[in-house]
């Protein structure tokens, strides 16, 4: 039974309904042949379990679609001379990319080893699944591609992301239904609310609707048409249905469904950019239901495959033991007449390339896929404009993050026009002090607006949803397609992306190797309303784990920053702004915070990563006794009030201050392109002196960083215990030993001679510990030698 909507304009000739036959029957049959054959790729002669893989490994459910998806976006694309590009949504969807991209001979462009004839389609079915080859998903060596095909739940917001400031840019986008299960794909529906008609692209979705999972039937397929309709007008988009099982009506609807689809489009940018409107507009979106599996096995073994969840991998799994298995497989392939669309040497036949555009317009081809060829160098101006004055340390306070929303507004100004540069995060901007940005740019909103409201406009560049996973979606389809952006997040929450960073980690360390794929601009997050100052939203905003997760990851791609205060925040901040292929992640508090250096001294500290502050020690030039190590805003300040504690209950002590912005650094170099030599580690820790370090995060992370340096056995930790409540901000660091107090304990515990000789020193830090817990139950504030604290010499 098939259906066919919209049947008013788009009519095609018989000549065009054979020629997309022709191209998606032989997409179809290289998606089959990805899956099983080693050899015969042609099926030149009797189909032997020899030329069947040892291990079939793939996805067939999806493919069909797909192709149909593949070699309709091929016709509008050429006849309409569309920029275009394409994201593929449903989970392991990699041999029909890879099989549309064969056929358009982007692939062969892009892997000469790999020709568009019979030698070429032979490596072409060696390689995909098998060692040494390619993924079964689509991945960075797709040509083409920007999204990881694993990543059920991102397709949509990848869209979005890659249509932000493309105006001429069409951006489809299959979203599987199992995908749209997902509760980042529910959010990022929510996007057409934040697309601009003026200056940004479009993005036509396609449910593709095939009704099952790995093992389910998906939620949206057994909806009523009705129910489905009106979930989908919900969320801004007027649906156009195609569905069916004979590829003549399918044919004909899909392309009167592109067609309609790409009018309306037409028609909302022409509006919006000629006649001025403002009214939101429905885009539209293209229903697809065909079966599971379709022109695939009806049956296998006495039971349903097409049209069910079976179909989902590997129809026909026994293929080398089981002769009927075989049988059904050469009577699969051979019923898409390989004959006819593959000519003796193995190329695709006139009719199969009639339908594809040429040069960057095909898919596989376009450089929005690859933006790094793209991209262009972001204008920071020079970090003395924004530095804060210090002329000497620890007198003066600003909020550091305040500080870089002066050089991040200037950033969004100095891209007005070229609007390259955006900012995401969770409602959250002026929350953690960047609303400085707004001077630059208004927060992008398409919706209603009411007099109450502030920064909101059509036009805007920042971007705020209530949805970490729909903001980092937008950011990395952005800065896949050649841009550049800021990522700001409340610290705790940020643990919600964990699932994509780690794709997008293991998309750069993939395409880092792949030498066509050139360098994009960095994804930067800025972690800030962290673990030590939510000391008034208590426990569930106190997790500082996400530097532990990012540096499990690939070592030269992540890199972690804890700048102590607003000029070294500066600093980083240019520095990751301006870089390339990596992931970085800055920790700086939004509160007040003492100013330690110099911009000049900030960017020679911030270039070594780690080093001595020499005016904050003790040693003069001699031996250190010990060394108080700190990394991160709070714990630098009550490293810096042990020091000066020591300096004035034990003065014939000898105490070096080592400072850690780059986190990286305490690691071997053998391990992180960062990490230190021996010889350094040991000239800044010593091999033998006791190490008392205070860190940011979980102090596990830092004893894993350094266990294998000379003098781990010396080092001893001080961080976040998980133990959190709504309390003052000193009862934060008290309550998890981090306090200034336990400090000077730890350095009189370690230290050889000082247990006895220092006995009443650390008495006398015990007891303004219990001080310090009656006095905050008594007032509720921090004691005054606390909160009035200052740095002195």
């Amino acid at each position: 039974m098939s259906k066919v909507e919209h049947q008013n304009s788009t009519v095609l000739t018989d000549d065009e309904l054979r020629t997309l036959d022709a191209h998606w029957r032989a997409a179809n049959y290289l998606a089959a042949g990805q899956i099983y054959l080693l050899a015969n790729p042609l099926l030149r002669e009797p189909l032997r379990a020899e030329h069947i893989k040892p291990r079939l490994l793939g996805h067939w459910g999806t493919s069909p679609g797909l192709n149909l998806v593949y070699t309709h976006l091929n016709r509008v694309i050429k006849a309409r001379g569309l920029d275009a590009l394409c994201v593929w949504g449903p989970g392991h969807g990699g041999p029909s990319v890879v099989a549309n991209s064969w056929l358009e001979g982007s692939y062969s462009d892009t892997y000469p080893d790999v020709s568009r004839d019979a030698d070429g389609m032979r490596r072409l079915f060696r390689q995909f699944s098998f060692p040494g080859g390619v993924p079964s998903h689509v991945a960075p060596e797709t040509p083409g591609s920007i999204h990881e095909g694993g990543e059920l739940g991102y397709a949509l917001s990848h869209a979005y992301g890659a249509a932000f400031d493309n105006p001429d840019l069409v951006v489809a986008c299959v979203v599987g239904d199992g995908e749209a299960e997902t509760g980042p794909l529910a959010a990022s529906w929510h996007s057409t609310k934040f697309l601009d008609p003026v200056h940004d692209g479009a993005v036509l979705p396609i449910l593709h609707l095939n009704g099952y999972k790995i093992a389910n039937p998906t939620v949206l397929a057994r909806l009523p048409e009705a129910e489905l309709d009106e979930l989908l007008r919900g969320y801004g988009h007027e649906p156009l249905h195609v569905s069916g099982d004979d590829p003549a009506v399918v044919h004909r609807a899909m392309a009167q469904a592109f067609d309609t689809a790409l009018d309306r489009i037409a028609e909302i940018q022409r509006g919006a950019r000629e006649e001025g409107a403002t009214e939101r507009s429905r885009w539209p979106v293209i229903v697809l239901r065909t079966p599971k599996g379709w022109t695939g096995p009806a049956e296998v073994d006495g039971v349903p495959v097409e049209g069910t969840w079976r179909a989902h991998q590997v129809p026909l799994a026994g293929v080398r033991e089981n002769p009927e298995h075989l049988r059904q497989l050469e009577q699969w392939l051979r019923s898409y007449r390989p004959e006819e669309l593959f000519d003796a040497d193995g190329q695709p036949v006139p009719d199969v390339l009639a339908c594809l555009p040429e040069g960057a317009r095909r898919l596989g081809s376009t450089p929005r896929a690859n933006g790094g060829l793209l991209v262009r160098e972001l204008p920071i101006d020079s970090l003395d404009r924004f530095a804060v004055p210090v002329d000497k340390p620890g007198t003066s306070l600003h909020e550091p993050t305040r500080v870089l929303g002066d050089l991040v507004a200037q950033v969004m100004k100095d891209t007005q026009d070229r609007r390259d540069f955006r900012v995401v995060g969770p409602d959250e901007t002026a929350s953690n002090r960047l609303q400085a940005v707004f001077d630059g740019s208004g927060k992008a909103w398409q919706a209603e607006t009411l007099p109450v409201d502030e920064h909101l406009d059509r036009h805007g560049r920042v971007l705020e949803i209530l949805s970490e996973h729909t903001c980092q979606g937008w950011l990395e389809g952005y800065l896949l397609t050649g841009r550049h952006g800021l990522f700001s997040c409340y610290e705790a929450f940020v643990h919600i992306v964990d699932s994509m960073v780690n794709q997008h980690i293991k998309w750069l360390k993939t395409s880092r190797e792949l030498p066509w794929r050139a360098p994009i601009a960095s994804l930067n997050y800025l972690l800030t309303s962290h673990v030590w100052r939510q000391d008034h939203n208590g426990f569930s905003h106190q997790d500082p784990g996400f530097v532990d997760h990012v540096l499990n990851k690939s070592p030269e791609v992540v890199r972690v920053y804890l700048p102590p205060d607003a000029n070294t925040l500066l600093s980083v901040a240019d520095h990751a702004l301006r870089s390339r292929d990596y992931v970085n992640v800055i920790v700086a508090g939004k509160q007040p915070c003492f100013d330690w250096l110099s911009m000049d001294a900030a960017r020679a500290h911030c270039a070594r990563g780690a080093g001595i502050w020499d005016w904050a020690g003790s040693e003069n030039g001699g031996e250190p006794d010990v060394v108080l190590g700190c990394a991160g805003d709070v714990p630098t300040q009550e490293v810096l009030a042990a020091a000066q504690l020591l300096r004035r209950h034990l003065p014939g002590l000898a105490v070096r201050v080592v400072n850690v912005v780059d986190i990286a650094r305490l690691m071997p170099r053998e391990e992180h392109p960062h990490g230190m030599s021996e010889f350094e580690y040991d000239g800044l820790f010593t091999a033998d002196k006791p190490v008392i370090f205070a860190y940011h995060g979980y102090p596990w992370l830092i004893h894993r960083l350094a266990y294998r340096r000379n003098g781990h056995r010396n080092l001893h930790v001080r961080g976040y215990k998980e133990s959190g409540t709504t309390t003052t901000p000193f009862d934060m660091v008290v309550r998890n030993d981090l306090d200034r107090y336990r400090l000077v304990m730890d350095v009189i515990d370690r230290v050889p001679g000082l247990a006895v000789r220092a006995a009443a020193v650390r008495q006398e830090m015990a007891d303004a510990r219990t001080r310090h817990h009656a006095w905050i139950r008594e007032h509720g504030t921090d004691m005054p030698e606390i909160a009035e604290w200052s740095w002195t010499a």
